[in-house]
């Protein structure tokens, strides 16, 4: 078993390896290797799979009690100055390589069937198995340092991928913001790593934590600066996470193609943030205030994130705010004190939340060949409505998706939401109270997803709702970007060819959606078996998961056998569980109410509750303060900055330049020559002197 140990580098490498071998191709040999599409395809999903099974074997291992591993190589050194990489093997890398291999093996397999016809095919594995690779050299690094090297990759590969129609203005503007966004969580990070390293010497998680804590409780470091340092640390997750208020890319980031998203959002980017907090769990476990002030960043985020979803009419813009709000609760949780809560709703979220994404890419897929290319049409869940008709296999699994993120019993989201609640419960009841909130919105806007795209009648011919959507559009009712407020302009834009040929597979319209290929609903059908019953390992009367994922120098007591402890407190579980199922029955019954009875107005309630409503729709109006802000501030600076630039620093230089002629030009007539002239000019300088001195 030690030497699957010894070849754990592999599972980040085989990636790598694919990555490099096609990015070599199509520099060199670019058209033939465009042409072996499924060869291409074959070889990166084979690779990813051997990934996954090594993953698969470590995580076994692991769980039978093998200590955890750890391979160092010296790469620098200068002096008292050592630096050391390598990769580390525990419970929590195990689990972490095994969620991001799984969900990226079967993002690949949906990826043949979704970008079957689109020209850049090759190139988007390549990116795939890179920003996979990326990841997963992320979850085994053993040191921060290490962590922050892959953890750029990880942001440069999502550049790529947010990106990839990049001839789209709307795709290259939102590969642009994530990446400024996620520079300023970065260089936030960067400080925070060398803080730390100033203050104990060292970039080694479990050391940095446990000399950042000598060092407070001797009065060596104050108390404060700690947390100063641990909070900048925290803004890396923030940005990656997507938390409040450097969340305003996640939404954009849907202008990729469909598998990235679902990639992005379930087990790569937005799972790092929430990964780093559990690594640097025991640095901040012994700073209070900083736990808080993560606590509350995740409840708010949470809470605004699912009140935006509520008016979302892009069925992946609305999966996005989701997220936003899911990685809320997990980072709530961190903030706690719940290590294992938060890391077991990152499980559970990965596998249900890749589903969703899938599911919305396999309706885009079947919309398209109704409405066209036009992804304001094909996303808007208004021209949709009646698919689970045509679509049963893609409807099914969204109803498990929606079902678990929503917290149902026995679906896996409920373990895990309810493992949240309960511990943010026992630590601060506000925070409960936030988190109850927003499970009852989350119920209520995922239900009218559902509602809204696989039930009723279908909407996609219908061109009196085309023209309500246009003529909404164009007065002005949702100028920022994102549905229910999408860009004016996205209406009649022409699209390049490349988009327009991506994932179109009759090259023709039809008057009704159809189900997608086998390739895009085989990983479907895969991933409801996990959001179904994976939960069922972290019940609160046999929580396995937590026996085996705590935190370091935690000793917690094996969980043996299958049935249920004696000592098991149901009226406390009964109480939390009945609530929190509770309050998602309320959202769901008004989505019911509201998009399947239409017993329930949902326009005469936007207009009584008009300032809300839009709050809502213009997504708190963060996006347009940041656009006032920072957008336009920087111009009218770098204007500014231009004009001081043009005026006094070239106006100096340029002033120096004149003396110089002006003196030059009047100096040549002096060099003439004669040395009668030159005794004259010495003569009076003399004389000059004299006189100066004489008067002195």
């Amino acid at each position: 078993m030690d030497s699957l140990y010894q070849f754990a580098w592999l599972i980040p490498t085989l990636p790598l390896l694919g990555a490099m071998v096609l990015g070599i191709g199509l520099i060199s040999y670019g058209k033939l290797t465009t042409q072996l599409r499924s060869l291409s395809a074959i070889f990166i999903v084979s690779l990813i799979g051997a990934s996954m099974v090594l993953s698969f074997g470590l995580l076994w291992s692991q769980i039978q009690g093998h200590e955890a591993f750890t391979l160092y190589i010296d790469w620098a050194s200068a002096g008292d100055f050592h630096l050391a990489m390598g990769y580390t093997i525990d419970h929590l890398a195990a689990l972490m390589l095994v969620i991001v291999t799984t969900v990226a093996f079967l993002v690949m397999i949906y990826t043949d069937g979704y970008m079957a016809h689109d020209p850049g095919y090759v190139r988007f594995y390549a990116y795939l198995s890179l920003f996979s690779s990326s990841m997963l050299g992320l979850v085994i690094s053993p040191n921060l340092v290490q962590v922050y090297v892959f953890w750029e990759l990880v942001g440069m590969c999502s550049y790529l991928l947010i990106g990839f129609w990049y001839d789209r203005k709307a795709a290259a503007d939102a590969c642009q913001k994530a990446f400024v966004a996620n520079r300023v969580g970065d260089f936030g990070l960067l400080l925070g790593i060398l803080a730390l390293y100033w203050a104990t010497g060292s970039f080694e998680f479990n050391v940095v934590g446990e000399r950042l804590h000598e060092l407070v409780e001797l009065g060596s470091l104050s108390g404060a600066l700690a947390g100063f340092f641990a909070i900048l640390v925290f803004l890396g997750p923030v940005a990656k996470s997507a938390q409040f208020p450097l969340h305003v890319w996640l939404p954009d980031a849907m202008e990729g193609p469909t598998p990235i998203s679902a990639l992005i959002h379930a087990a790569t980017m937005v799972a790092a943030g929430v990964f780093l907090l559990a690594r640097m769990f025991p640095m901040f476990e012994a700073l209070p205030t900083a736990t808080d002030i993560v606590a509350w960043t995740g409840a708010f985020t949470a809470f605004m994130g699912a009140s935006i979803a509520i008016t979302q009419n892009d069925i992946k813009k609305g999966l996005a705010y989701s997220t936003m709000s899911q990685l809320g609760y997990m980072v709530m949780a961190m903030g706690a004190g719940a290590y294992g809560a938060g890391l077991f709703h990152l499980m559970t979220h990965a596998y249900f939340k890749a589903m969703l994404f899938l599911c919305s890419g396999s309706v885009i897929h079947g919309m398209e060949e109704v409405v066209g290319h036009n992804p304001v049409y094909a996303q808007d869940m208004r021209l949709m409505g009646g698919l689970r008709k045509y679509m049963p296999v893609t409807a099914f699994t969204f109803l498990v998706g929606t079902l678990a993120i929503c917290g149902i019993p026995p679906f896996a989201g409920f373990w895990s939401k309810d493992e949240i609640l309960g511990s943010t419960f026992q630590t601060s009841p506000a925070l409960w109270a936030v988190g109850f909130i927003t499970a009852g919105i989350t119920a209520f806007y995922m239900f009218r997803m559902y509602f809204m795209t696989f039930e009723g009648e279908f909407r996609g011919k219908d061109e009196t709702v085309k023209q309500q959507l246009k003529t909404e559009q164009l007065q002005g009712m949702g100028l920022a970007f994102g549905p229910g407020a999408m860009n004016p302009k996205e209406l009649t834009a022409d699209y390049p060819a490349e988009d327009e040929a991506h994932d179109d597979h009759d090259h023709h319209h039809s008057d009704e959606p159809h189900e997608s290929p086998i390739s895009m609903t085989l990983p479907l059908m895969v991933l409801a078996i996990p959001s179904v019953l994976v939960g069922l390992v972290g019940t609160p009367f046999g929580n396995y998961f937590e026996a085996f994922i705590h935190p370091p120098g935690e000793v917690v007591e094996a969980v043996t056998g299958l049935g249920i402890s004696p000592e098991f407190e149901w009226g406390e579980f009964l109480t939390m569980a009945g609530s929190s199922v509770g309050i998602g029955l309320i959202g769901i019954t008004l989505a019911v109410l509201m998009y399947l009875r239409k017993q329930i107005d949902p326009a005469a309630i936007a207009e009584r509750i008009q300032p809300l409503y839009q709050l809502s729709l213009n997504k708190w109006y963060i996006d347009d303060i940041y656009e006032v802000a920072f957008i336009k501030g920087s111009r009218r600076l770098a204007k500014q900055v231009l004009e001081v630039d043009i005026r006094i620093v070239d106006g100096l230089v340029n002033l120096a330049g004149f003396v110089t002629l002006v003196t030059g030009e009047g100096l040549k007539y002096l060099e003439n020559g004669r040395a009668q002239f030159y005794a004259l000019i010495v003569f009076g300088a003399v004389l000059g002197l004299v006189l100066v001195s004489g008067i002195t």
